[in-house]
């Protein structure tokens, strides 16, 4: 039987994969429901659809929606594919007549052994079909080929055994004949203890509503092992209506149980500590606070960023070798009321609740204090400890409030103590950072808005060396924010908070048409070869109208498409890889030039890169300091380089402020070099002047 599948997904290198790896059947593919609509009215014989949930134009549910009261697609089995926490999307889909779920990310050979089974499954259906007038002898041949235990039993508590297929054997390590009437042992005493009312309670919920079975549980084999199975089943019933049998088909899905089991560990927590990570944790915090709980309940945090720092002087290996030693000292604290979190990459957390008062905390925050001292000091390095108590009785926690706000404390702990381990609890005083974040989206608002204020967005310009020519190639375009409340602030700090609250937009517009026109200014000197790389965020970039706009501005003040650069980072790419590269696409072909910014450090991917519309990569920082402190003979910067050209890109390298990165990157061919070794950030005159001389 030829097994026919249509796999609807959105991103084409999902459909890709997903058609390569299920080769051996006949696939259809489709980008979105509207088109897999049109797919199954024009292609007879569709047995089997993989159904992506989130699709534009017309989503997963709507397609579901679309078949279920159209009796050509009675047959068709629907398995969707659902992120891992949208278990309400399952439920969901399964109502509306999917048959199973597959969770991303995907993993290939999971989702290769789930299409078996159905597609086993399927087969079985036809043959079923074809050999009905054959005899029960027959049939029995049929079904002992089949993977795992084919069966027909009573509808009763030891689910006696009318008919078990030769699969009984290799799936549970008894002979069929053991099971037939409960000869040796019933199947109920093959189901691990936990399950058998699980199980009744399911089939009689099925039953009850006339829908097929279908449930995970453990059995307990012949050795005495236990084994993961699927079972899939539908009731038998006779004139009357009521059920006299029950028949269906038991699968062996260890092999898939482990691979879930594995992608469910990497996914909660992290590798190198084997603790539970942040992701972990914020699920954690937000099924507690709907428990609505009357315990207390209060979050440690511990900053150990300082770290950074003996990394810079014996390596990075070494200095993850102590996060270890840490995440193993502070585990030996860890009670059923006290659990621990690798959060960040130099971070941890401890949850806490069902404790007595704040002094309780601190005791503990002491004994942690005196825990880590005595790991670090040899290193005479600190952190900090701080301290977080969720307020009780909210209607709702946000959590990234309440990780903030123990950020907040920590980080201040490390700033007050420095080299010490102190504890530092968040209270009003902290809540003052709070309302400085608040003042900087007031005055982001207020400069957006052309209002009449005293807080002023301005451009400095870092030059970018040709290291060919020893000449001037360009400037980064960096945006700066002075405001009458707080002075100048970072863009480490306003930046971010412009993307969250979405004032990058406009901000951004003001920023780019500042750029350009420095860049005017330039031509006008007679620097017509000298061009601007404007940071772009991803928010701009998905922005609808943000690529005319931009064609409009540079059309405005009349500079040249092919002295701008588009810079974005790498990690952008893992929103929309595909609607961002067509994008970029667009944008060279108008004259501008892509460069990817952090290159190594975000969505790094050969198969990936070199697909990238980009005619640059920035070498990130973190790669250029390492020339300083490892053996540079080991150093991956010179590869980086290497597979950057080989890939069609020229390079830039990031930060540079040392002569010894210097000698190394012209030694390895790289193209061109910023950093404060060439300049640190000029204001517009200033730049002009460094041209100058």
């Amino acid at each position: 039987m030829l097994i026919k599948i249509l796999v609807v997904e959105d991103s084409a290198t999902d459909r890709l994969i997903i058609k390569s790896m299920l080769s051996e059947y006949q696939i259809l593919t489709a980008c979105d429901g509207q088109e897999a609509l049109r797919m199954l009215q024009e292609h007879d014989g569709i047995n089997l659809m993989i159904l992506d949930l989130n699709m534009p134009r017309m989503n997963g549910f709507q397609v579901l929606e679309s078949l279920k009261g159209d009796k050509r697609y009675g047959k068709l089995r629907t398995i969707v594919l659902t992120n891992y926490d949208e278990v309400d999307n399952e439920i969901k889909g399964l109502k509306l007549g999917a048959v199973d779920y597959i969770r991303k990310p995907i993993h290939m050979e999971s989702l290769k052994a789930r299409i078996d089974v159905h597609a086993a499954l399927l087969r079985a259906e036809h043959e079923l079909e074809q050999q009905l007038h054959e005899s029960e002898r027959s049939k029995s041949v049929l079904l002992s080929h089949l993977p795992g235990l084919a069966y027909r039993c009573n509808y009763d508590r030891d689910w006696t055994m009318q008919y078990v297929s030769a699969g009984c054997y290799d799936l549970t390590g008894y002979p069929p004949e053991s099971l037939l009437y409960n000869r040796d042992l019933s199947y109920n005493e093959l189901i691990s203890p936990e399950y058998h009312d699980v199980l009744w309670n399911e089939w009689e919920r099925v039953l009850a509503a006339g829908q097929p079975f279908k449930y995970e549980y453990e059995i307990i084999t012949a050795a005495g092992e236990k084994k993961w199975v699927l079972e899939m089943g539908q009731g038998i019933y006779n004139d009357a209506g009521e059920v006299e049998a029950l028949e269906g088909i038991v699968f062996d899905i260890s092999y898939r149980k482990a691979i879930e089991d594995a992608l469910k560990y990497n996914y909660e927590h992290d590798r190198w500590t084997g603790l539970h990570n942040h992701d972990y944790l914020v699920a954690l915090l937000e099924k507690d606070a709907k428990r609505k709980q009357k315990a207390k309940k209060a979050l440690i945090g511990i900053n150990l960023n300082m770290v950074q720092v003996v990394a810079a002087n014996y390596g990075f290996q070494y200095a993850q070798n102590l996060i270890k030693k840490a995440a193993e000292a502070l585990s030996q604290h860890c009670t059923d009321n006290c659990l621990l979190f690798h959060s960040r990459e130099n971070s941890f957390v401890f949850y806490l609740f069902d404790y007595k008062d704040q002094k309780e905390l601190v005791a503990f925050g002491n004994v942690i204090a005196d825990t880590l001292g005595s790991i670090f000091i040899t290193e005479r390095i600190g952190g900090g400890i701080g301290i977080l108590e969720i307020e009780q009785n909210q209607s709702e926690l946000n959590v990234d409030l309440q990780l903030r706000r123990l950020l907040i404390a920590s980080e201040t702990s490390v700033s007050m103590f420095g080299r010490d381990f102190e504890i530092c609890i968040y209270n009003e005083e902290l809540e003052a950072i709070v309302n400085r974040e608040r003042e900087i989206v007031e005055a982001l608002s207020a400069i957006a808005a052309n209002d009449d204020t005293t807080d002023e967005l301005f451009l400095q310009y870092q030059p970018i060396m040709n290291l060919r020519t020893g000449s001037i190639f360009g400037f980064e375009a960096l945006g700066r924010l002075r405001t009458g409340k707080l002075g100048l602030v970072s863009p480490l700090e306003f930046i971010p908070i412009a993307e969250k609250t979405k004032l990058i937009l406009p901000i951004g517009e003001k920023i780019i048409a500042k750029a350009l026109c420095f860049l005017n200014r330039l031509n006008k000197l007679g620097y017509n070869e000298i061009g601007i790389s404007l940071n772009i965020s991803v928010i701009q970039l998905l922005s609808p109208n943000f690529t005319n706009r931009l064609f409009e501005l540079i059309s405005e003040i009349q500079v040249n498409m092919k002295n701008i650069y588009i810079e974005i980072t790498e990690s952008v790419f893992a929103s929309d890889y595909d609607k961002i590269n067509s994008i970029l696409e667009i944008m060279r072909k108008a004259g501008l030039q892509i460069m990817i910014d952090d290159f190594g450090t975000g969505y790094s991917s050969l198969y990936r890169e070199q697909e990238l519309k980009a005619d640059y990569m920035k070498i990130d920082k973190y790669f250029i300091d390492n020339l300083l402190c490892a053996d540079q003979s080991k150093a991956i910067t010179g590869d980086i380089i290497s597979m950057a050209h080989k890939l069609g890109h020229c390079t830039i390298a990031e930060g540079v402020e040392h002569n010894i990165q210097l000698q190394y990157l012209q030694k390895h061919n790289c193209d061109k070099i910023q950093g404060f070794l060439i300049s640190e950030p000029l204001d517009e005159d200033a730049a002009i002047m460094f041209l100058e001389k």
